[in-house]
């Protein structure tokens, strides 16, 4: 018997050029899986920060690549449903179907400013990446899914799904949409065998190795020192660390592996305790 959580599954990943993205598509290649790997792979005006670059795309590919698995790497943009649906149908005609999707692409800027000050476009900007991208994936996956009854949706929200950041009114509503999005979905395909599970991550170290850069972000819009950034998020952590994308990476395998078969609906935090005060 093979012990690969994830042997003869195909996974589609956004965001999978760096960070928590890289992290679970090394990860489900370890275990198993093929992977399907899509990023915007280029800056978006309205962004403040560089966003994932076609080399680091490819640079995920090929570490996959090293662990043994198949992997096809598509440049799609969340806003565009027409380059979601022609990555979608790529990854299906290479594979043949998709049994977990990780939506994990996301943005954390525009940020850094009391709610009153978010203009109208920057609100859109937000949601329409965070929220509305993962359901524009969800729209794309899910008739492959119901057509085999089977399948695995993990949509990565944060401890912003969950309470409240000060300044970061649009990041907070977004995921807190994507929690709700999480559970109505769940019950939507149940029926069907296709389980929808949300995953909470706290502050994420960000690893260099994995081009990882989201918390010094988030200390830029709030104008803070990284190094001080990370201590004050140390200090709220009850395990006294910050979350690894590693962390991330194997609840996320544990989600999209049979082990989880009866889990639907569930919000998992991966946050060192910190919601549990």
């Amino acid at each position: 018997m093979n012990s690969l959580r994830l042997h003869d599954k195909v996974a589609l990943i956004t965001g999978a050029a760096r960070g928590i993205g890289r992290a679970c598509a090394v990860r489900y290649a370890a275990e198993g899986a093929d992977l399907i790997l899509l990023d915007i792979a280029r800056d978006v005006d309205d962004v403040p920060y560089p966003l994932g670059s076609r080399r680091q795309l490819a640079q995920t590919a090929d570490r996959c690549r090293d662990r043994g698995a198949a992997a096809l790497a598509v440049p799609a943009d969340l806003r565009d449903a027409a380059s979601l649906a022609k990555a979608v149908a790529a990854g299906l005609d290479r594979f043949g179907r998709i049994d977990i999707l990780v939506n994990n692409a996301g943005i954390a800027a525009p940020s850094g400013r009391p709610a009153h000050e978010i203009t109208e476009h920057e609100w859109a900007v937000m949601l329409d990446v965070d929220l509305t991208g993962a359901l524009r994936m969800i729209r794309e996956v899910v008739p492959a899914m119901l057509e085999r009854r089977s399948g695995s949706i993990i949509n990565i929200a944060s401890t912003a799904g969950l309470v409240g950041y000060r300044h970061f009114a649009a990041y907070v509503t977004a995921k807190h949409g994507l929690i709700g999005l999480t559970k109505a979905t769940a019950l939507d395909y149940a029926p069907m065998s296709v389980r929808v599970n949300a995953l909470c991550p706290g502050s994420v170290r960000d690893d260099p190795t994995l081009d990882g850069r989201m918390l010094a972000e988030i200390a830029r819009s709030l104008d803070t020192d990284v190094a001080d950034h990370e201590a004050t998020f140390v200090q709220a952590q009850p395990m006294n660390r910050l979350i690894e994308a590693e962390d991330v990476a194997g609840a996320a395998v544990w989600l999209g592996a049979d082990d989880s078969a009866q889990v639907t609906g569930s919000v998992v935090t991966v946050d060192g305790g910190f919601t549990a005060r």
